[in-house]
Order: structure tokens, then C-alpha cells, then sequence
């Protein structure tokens, strides 16, 4: 299962599909799930009739990969290769890359914990409620959903949380460490004014035959031979998706090497260079990065040039945090007080706003947040103001920020200011940089760990 880098730093799990299909797929999520139990609770020898339970397929750093890990994986990429109609390489070399993913796995958890990244119970419900309610499922019939397709919901759960903290950690390891300089964004902007296909979207997929990170003269020659081959292969009409499975470095190997509908701006900058050039279906030569070789086809192409219009809000609130003194049910009638007289007009909105809210960010300024996009506030802030009509007050709601009374102001559709393109070209800047920074990244975790095979 695979999961996009986000720049929020709370992912939510994405599902599509009727509920049936949906669960389906959560197979293969929940299957993964196993990759990241901690080794030790699951390492087994002979049962009291001596037969073998499992077994250590790796060894990395101070925990292991299992047997049954492997081919349980194993067992459910093929069955997804089949249903996609992907002829398979042969099952040493999908062995190898599913038991190199998972290694991958063991050794950015580990990490994961001696950091001490952990994602609450808090946050993981609230993104299995977010799965529940984007697939249309009562969340409290989820658990009986998934049972239907063979899928333990507790393992489910835990899955979940563990990429959860893995795009925690690449959001703490790789996004962080991103840096846009001002005249940098300055110079995209620019570009992307200029250029008109930077907005186009292109379907992609590539192969990585990455190097080590000192690579020898040797090395090098041989890992560009190997990418110099496998671009002959794709030449000769061989299947492009096949070869990314048997031969790709890349995370989106056993995605067939799909990385999915980019605009050109938030392709890399050597992929978009080079896909600009190609027609669909085409194919280009190995192209070398600091990763390694990378080898490109432009699956499709379409044009997205309809402007941008943004459904705006103005909104204004009052903040107030629960603390030793004031438990949540106090806070909540309080607040519930104070809208009553603001609605009554005995009570200026502004002014308690200015005397009474915890937000530091509004509350100088009467609470008023300004004229925002959506997705600027968190799920259950924005649900309360889509509820509202213009002039009109919240009751008392709760977010991981405390208590809030919120009054929406007004509404405004226009097309995209020059701050939010301004902003959006630097989240496509970020991302551009986001896919090489990480397959460093994690060449590098990769080269710093002990990894000893068993099999």
C-alpha cells in the first residue's frame, strides 16, 4: 500500500471505492502491517510437536524480518500483478525486492522509535473515523466490514498507525529539511508565468538502479550498463511495469514503477525536463542523478489549464483552553454564555475576542482569522463553519486546540490571489524536491544499517 509524502504532519488514510472493493484492497495494507511488528514478540521456534513456525529471514540492526512476513507479502502482490494483468518476473527477483521493501520498513521504524516519534490513539482515531466517513461506512460497522473481507480490525488499526508514523518521520527526516530560498520560489513563480505547460499533468512511471553512496568507478560502470539495458528492454516493446517490478530501486517499484498524475512543476526537475520531450508511450534514457540512474516513461498527458477558483470564507472565533481549573464541561458553558449575550447584542464579538481568546494568532485582532482557502483549519473547525450561515454564531465545539465559538463573516468566490499562487508554487517547489531527497534518505538509512540475511 502505498502513501503519499503529505506536508501535513497528521496523514490521513485515503480509500476509494464501494466499501467492498475498498476492503479488498486494505488486504494488501493489512497484510503489510506484519512487516513492522516488532520482531522480537513474533520470533518463534518448534512447536511443542516440533513442527517450525516461523523463521528469520533478516536480520536488521536489532530486530528481524520474519519468514512468514515475506510470504504473506509475496503471496499478495502477486494476486494484485495478476489482477492487473502484469506479467510476473520471476519469484526470486519479486522476493527479493518485497523482502528489500520490507527491510526498508524495519529499519525507518527503528529509527522511528529511537527519535521517539509515536502517533497517539487520539490521532489515529480520528483518521480511521476519516476513513470510515470518506468510504460512506458508519465507523462503528468497520470493524464488521472489514471482518467480511478476512481483515482483523486491531491489526488494521496498527497498520495504520504504523505508516502513519513513517510519513511522521519523513515528514521530520525529509520535508523539514526542504529548503526554499525566497529568491528561489521567486524564480519558480517567474518560470511557471512563463511556461504554460507547467501546469499540464502528466502520468509517469520510472525505474531507479540507484548507486551506493561513494560508488566506486567500477560500480558506477556497472550500474549504468544494467540501466542502459533495462532502457533496450522497455525499446524493444518489453513491459515497462514489469521491469520496474523486477529491476527498480525506487519505493514505486512494486507499483509497476507508477508514481501517478503530477503537474510538471511538482515532477523533479530532471523527470520534468525529460518528459516534456516525450510523447506517450515513449521511453527516455537512463538519466543520472545523485540516486542514481533513472529511466522515464510518459505513460499520458493532459492539459489543465482552467483557472483557479477558490470558494473563500471569512470567519472570526473565540478560543478557550481547558486547564486545572476549568475542566471541558465548564469551558463549554462558558463559552456557551458568552454566545448567548453576543447574540442577544448585549456583547461585542471583537472585543471578548480581544479580552478573553487563547488564540494568540486572532485574538488581538478581535478573533478575526481573515479571508481563507479551504483546508486551512483543521476538520472539525472547518465542519463547524460549513454549517453556518452568514452572521450567524457556533454553538461551543471542541479541536485538539481547546474550546471555540466561531461567527462566519462572509463568503467570497474569486479566482486565485497572487499569495495563494505564491503558496501553492512553493508546496509544488517542495514537492518537486521531495521524491530525490528521499530515495537519499533512504539510501542512506540503508547503508548505515546492519542487515544480515538468513535466507
Amino acid at each position: 500500500m502505498r502513501f503519499e509524502a503529505p506536508s501535513n504532519p497528521h496523514p490521513r488514510a485515503r480509500l476509494l471505492g464501494r466499501p467492498a472493493v475498498i476492503v479488498a484492497a486494505l488486504a494488501v495494507a493489512a497484510a503489510t502491517a506484519l512487516a513492522a511488528t516488532p520482531a522480537v514478540a513474533q520470533t518463534r521456534g518448534l512447536g511443542a510437536s516440533g513442527e517450525l513456525l516461523d523463521r528469520i529471514a533478516v536480520v536488521v540492526n536489532d530486530g528481524v524480518v520474519l519468514q512468514s512476513q515475506v510470504d504473506q507479502q509475496v503471496a499478495l502482490i502477486t494476486q494484485r500483478l495478476r489482477q492487473q494483468g502484469t506479467p510476473l518476473p520471476p519469484a526470486s527477483v519479486l522476493r527479493q525486492q518485497i523482502t528489500e521493501r520490507l527491510v526498508l520498513q524495519e529499519i525507518q521504524l527503528q529509527r522511528a522509535q529511537r527519535v521517539g516519534l509515536r502517533v497517539g490513539d487520539e490521532a489515529l482515531n480520528n483518521a480511521v473515523r476519516d476513513v470510515a466517513r470518506q468510504n460512506n461506512i458508519e465507523f462503528s460497522r468497520l470493524p464488521d466490514v472489514l471482518a467480511a473481507e478476512g481483515i482483523n480490525y486491531a491489526e488494521y488499526r496498527e497498520q495504520m498507525r504504523r505508516e502513519m508514523t513513517l510519513s511522521l518521520l519523513r515528514q521530520r527526516d525529509v520535508f523539514a529539511r526542504i529548503y526554499v530560498s525566497p529568491r528561489e520560489l521567486d524564480q519558480f513563480v517567474a518560470k511557471q508565468a512563463q511556461d504554460a505547460a507547467g501546469d499540464d499533468l502528466y502520468e509517469v512511471s520510472h525505474i531507479l538502479l540507484s548507486l551506493p553512496e561513494a560508488a566506486s568507478p567500477g560500480q558506477l560502470d556497472e550500474v549504468e550498463k544494467k540501466a542502459e539495458d533495462v532502457y533496450a528492454r522497455a525499446q524493444r516493446g518489453e513491459d515497462f511495469g514489469q521491469l520496474a517490478v523486477a529491476y527498480s530501486q525506487a519505493q514505486t517499484a512494486l507499483e509497476r514503477g507508477k508514481i501517478g498524475w503530477r503537474k510538471g512543476t511538482e515532477l523533479p526537475t530532471f523527470m520534468a525536463d525529460v518528459v516534456k520531450q516525450l510523447k506517450p508511450g515513449e521511453v527516455s534514457r537512463p538519466v543520472r542523478t545523485p540516486s542514481g540512474f533513472h529511466v522515464i516513461r510518459l505513460d499520458a498527458e493532459k492539459s489543465d489549464d482552467q483557472p483557479v477558483i477558490v470558494e473563500q470564507i471569512n470567519a472570526r472565533h473565540i478560543l478557550v483552553k481547558p486547564n486545572e481549573l476549568q475542566d471541558d464541561e465548564t469551558v463549554r458553558g462558558r463559552l456557551a454564555g458568552i454566545r448567548d449575550r453576543i447574540a442577544k447584542g448585549t456583547e461585542d464579538f471583537a472585543a471578548i475576542a480581544k479580552a478573553v481568546s487563547e488564540d494568540p494568532g486572532s485574538a488581538a485582532e478581535g478573533g478575526d482569522l481573515g479571508w481563507t482557502s479551504p483546508g486551512t483549519f483543521v476538520p472539525e473547525f472547518e465542519q463547524a463553519l460549513a454549517s453556518l450561515a452568514e452572521g450567524e454564531i457556533s454553538q461551543p465545539f471542541r479541536t485538539q486546540y481547546g474550546w471555540h465559538i466561531a461567527q462566519l463573516i462572509g463568503k467570497r468566490t474569486q479566482d486565485m490571489s497572487s499569495e495563494e499562487r505564491r503558496r501553492r508554487a512553493f508546496e509544488q517547489l517542495r514537492a518537486s524536491k521531495a521524491d530525490e531527497e528521499t530515495e537519499l534518505w533512504l539510501r542512506r538509512l540503508r547503508d548505515e544499517a546492519f542487515v544480515d540475511y538468513r535466507m
